[in-house]
């Protein structure tokens, strides 16, 4: 079977065809606005957080609470719309000694990072494996003094400059 290629006829464009208007084209700019909504349960922790508590919400079924806040229960899959706070203080779960940033730079004194099972919180137990807190930064102690088990507090922003956010607390301190 031969193959045969039509000639399409047509005119080719050059540069010059747009400058000189020969050619009819639209230059739009994209205009990419977009919100982003953080839901029911995690716009009542920021909310909480701006105002200096820690909010978790309950599961009536269940009898747990959780932090950060859900709409529905993780274990019996019932709506979980009461939010009560929690304590800001807590337990070390787990942490790590980071001697790089978050963009890979090298610094001599390292960041903290922690999960703090929060006072009021329920523990979560899988098995063998306990679950639940928050991750957040450790400061104010000595890297070589950091343990599972260390007795935690929050240390929030000045009330003036908190914005709802989780850097509302700026870190936990050892107490």
């Amino acid at each position: 079977m031969t193959s045969r290629i039509k000639n399409f006829p047509g005119t080719s464009l050059h540069e010059s065809d747009f400058d000189e208007g020969k050619v009819l084209f639209v230059h739009d700019e994209l205009k990419a606005d977009y919100a982003w909504d953080t839901g029911i349960g995690i716009g009542a922790y920021l909310a909480g957080l701006k105002r200096g508590v820690i909010l978790g919400s309950y599961c009536a079924h269940c009898r747990k609470t959780v932090v950060p806040p859900r709409v529905v229960c993780e274990w019996c899959f019932k709506p979980m719309n009461e939010y009560v706070p929690v304590k800001d203080t807590g337990t070390v779960n787990t942490f790590s000694l980071c001697y790089v940033t978050w963009d890979v730079q090298r610094i001599p004194e390292p960041e903290i990072p922690a999960v703090i099972m929060l006072d009021g919180a329920s523990e979560l137990s899988e098995s063998s494996v306990v679950m639940g807190g928050i991750l957040h930064k450790l400061g104010e102690v000595d890297p070589q003094k950091v343990h599972i088990g260390m007795r935690v507090q929050a240390v929030w922003n000045p009330e003036s400059e908190r914005e709802g956010a989780i850097t509302d607390i700026l870190y936990f301190k050892p107490i």
